[in-house]
């Protein structure tokens, strides 16, 4: 074999050998692998994997045009641009091999990332854009998450498949496989043809992550779909719906990974609970149990601004933040012309734009968010940025009609690019982190972790994570939430209400009038999110819960 695969020796208490699959890292601005929460969570797993030496495989795809590059119009609205990454620090590991989609050979390269690049566990990413394959097979890792649904099945039989023989042809012995969502969901099929058709010894190896209550998190083909593009490999259709249980013709990807799986876990004490009403009453699933998702804090902090937070020194920790705070304004003037000013209370919206996220609930009551924002005395500044799914034409829009509602605004900014590096400085800069889910429907939510490690405050929804960690006026706030059986526009009125209250009646207050009591609020947000929320600590529960249980 060409390459000579050594990683660094594992710590003693994380010698289980285990491979983790994600469709999505996050793990430097350079290499463009992610679209959002699902990728900086996986990016933060495996930063924290290489400080803990665990022996940890990861397994993506290399996108050949990444998600997309978030540009803007002439008149300042969003568009879409997608062109080539090339990646000098990846290793060619001379490895190509076959898989099969649509009953067509396909043949796959692996490159490799060592660990001492970015700090991570070593990680291989597959594509199949190389001249050994005919056109259409090269596509199948141009576009991470495709709209074309027989090419988003074809990216699970590279992740799941390809991932699966990677490691055999590697010759690494596998105890653990872990699929990060159901996108790999092929592998569970590739270990029940490796290991005898036998779905005990696959229940043996598998452990599964599920990352969301939305349908679109979910997956679900036809069965004929699946078939023809040989999603199950050689195992025939009605042996798949035997063992998978699949009643109709519809195969659910979460379902049936939860069948294939001797462990599952959730996302959130909330989702956890969220999950197990969704799939709980169908036959022959795992248990599943919630590890709440975490951030790495070596990655994620301000080193300044937490050891001021360290010696206890509020100047320097003051005059830290102020000067993160211009650094992020500065990127604000840049991209929109609009100024804003650091000794102002700044309220920043960021996070994958998707409706039920309600990137726009701060804007309902307009007149009062109009008044809030336009003041003299004790001022409000707001930024949003977020990228939309490249199809998505209703994020798309809600994206750009906040940039017409609020471009007479002068203290309101919309940005673009919302990548790793962006969402550091919005996190770093921002005084307040707002989350407006429609509960319960975000299953975590770190991105209010990240901001805490750097003193903003989150103002949120009690969904996800939130309920685990804030004590309203004490280390952040929340915003109530009414009765989910009511309608939507209902909710959306009541919460936007009882959020524009916590902010005018609570947060400016405290913020202009009580400056040693709002800094002791933030402290105790930068002291308190870790290492509870630091990803150290899941890390280690997927071994201690899910690798070694």
């Amino acid at each position: 074999m060409a390459f000579d695969f050594k990683p660094y020796t594992p710590a003693s208490e994380f010698t289980t050998q285990a491979a983790y699959f994600s469709m999505e890292f996050a793990l430097d601005q350079a290499l463009k692998t992610y679209s959002g929460g699902l990728g900086f969570l996986a990016g933060s797993h495996m930063r924290s994997a290489y400080e803990l030496k665990q022996n940890l495989i990861g397994i993506g795809i290399l996108w050949t045009f990444g998600y997309y590059d978030q540009g803007r119009n002439e008149d300042q609205t969003m568009r879409c641009d997608f062109r080539h990454k090339h990646y000098s620090f990846l290793e060619d590991t001379g490895l190509i091999f076959p898989i099969t989609i649509h009953g067509a050979e396909v043949q796959v390269k692996a490159m490799y990332l060592a660990p001492d690049t970015f700090g991570t566990a070593p990680m291989f990413f597959l594509t199949t854009d190389i001249p050994e394959n005919d056109y259409i097979s090269r596509t199948i890792s141009h576009h991470l998450y495709d709209a074309d649904t027989a090419a988003r099945v074809a990216q699970s039989i590279l992740l799941g498949v390809g991932g699966g023989k990677l490691l055999d042809v590697l010759g690494v012995k596998m105890d653990v496989y872990h699929l990060n969502e159901g996108h790999g969901l092929p592998l569970a099929f590739y270990l029940y043809e490796k290991h005898g058709r036998k779905l005990e010894e696959v229940q043996k190896r598998l452990v599964f992550t599920t990352h969301t209550p939305e349908l679109a998190g979910n997956e679900e083909h036809p069965m004929k779909l699946l078939t023809d593009m040989t999603f199950f490999g050689s195992v025939p259709a009605d042996e798949i719906r035997r063992v998978a249980g699949v009643e109709q013709e519809m195969l659910n990807y979460t379902l049936t990974a939860l069948r294939f799986s001797r462990k599952a876990n959730a996302v959130s004490k909330v989702h956890g609970t969220v999950a197990n009403q969704m799939w709980g009453a169908n036959k022959g699933i795992c248990s599943i149990i919630p590890i709440t998702n975490s951030q790495n804090g070596s990655y994620w902090r301000d080193q300044q601004l937490h050891e001021a937070l360290v010696a206890n020194d509020d100047q320097a920790l003051l005059a830290r933040k102020r000067k993160l705070k211009k650094q992020l304004f500065d990127i604000v003037a840049d991209q929109t012309g609009t100024l804003l000013d650091p000794e102002v209370l700044t309220v920043v919206w960021a996070r994958r734009f998707a409706g039920y996220k309600r990137a726009d609930l701060i804007l309902r009551h307009f007149e009062r968010f109009q008044e809030l924002v336009n003041r003299t005395d004790r001022p409000v500044q707001v930024i949003w940025a977020g990228k939309p799914y490249p199809k998505d034409y209703g994020a798309i829009g809600l994206f750009n009609d906040i940039i017409q509602k609020t471009k007479g605004l002068k203290t309101c900014a919309v940005l673009t690019g919302y990548e790793l590096a962006l969402s550091g400085y919005l996190k770093r800069g921002s005084d307040v982190w707002l989350n407006t889910p429609r509960f319960p429907r975000e299953a975590s939510g770190t991105s209010g972790m990240t901001a805490a490690m750097n003193g903003s405050l989150s103002l949120s929804i009690a969904d996800g994570w939130i309920p685990e960690f804030v004590r309203h006026g004490e280390n952040g706030f929340l915003i109530p939430h009414t009765d989910i059986y009511q309608p939507d526009h209902v909710k959306d009125n009541i919460e936007a209400t009882s959020l524009l209250d916590v902010l005018e009646n609570e947060i400016i207050p405290l913020y202009y009038n009580e400056p040693a009591k709002y800094l002791a609020v933030a402290k105790a947000a930068m002291r308190e999110v870790e290492p509870e929320f630091e990803s150290g600590r899941m890390a280690t529960e997927y071994y201690q819960k899910l690798y070694n249980a």
